[in-house]
């Protein structure tokens, strides 16, 4: 070890050598885990954003089929993400469809997670009467 003296102060400058070698590689393996969970959380929110625009997709087609007098759940069900559940009420003056939708969770161990979207129709004056 080298020791300088400043202004009353003693420095210890450690000469380069072998004691920090390997600590990228401990930093990197402690680090690792994070940057792969961020990553898996990530694909997740990307996966659950397209799955929602889906599902509010779906809801609206199968609101506005109930509406003109036509079967709102196969419509629904035809833009409809894979696994989703489609519902279409009739209350009234109004045609109500809800749609669901399982999320792709990327990573074995992690929650179910469930988007839904609901949309709103007007019956159409004159038509047959609504189909749910």
């Amino acid at each position: 070890m080298i020791r300088r003296r400043w202004a009353g102060l003693v420095a210890i400058v450690d000469p380069p050598g072998d004691h920090d070698r390997g600590s990228f590689t401990a930093e990197l393996a402690a680090g690792l885990p994070a940057l792969v969970m961020l990553l898996l959380a990530g694909l997740t929110a990307v996966g659950a954003v397209t799955v929602k625009a889906q599902c509010v997709d779906a809801a609206r087609e199968a609101a506005l089929a109930a509406s003109r007098g036509e079967p709102g759940v196969p419509a629904g069900a035809g833009s409809a993400p894979a696994g989703a559940t489609v519902s279409v009420t009739v209350v009234g003056e109004r045609a109500v469809a809800t749609v669901r939708a399982p999320i792709r969770a990327f990573g074995t161990r992690l929650p179910r997670l469930t988007v839904s979207a609901t949309a709103v129709a007007a019956v159409e004056p004159g038509d047959p009467e609504p189909v749910p």
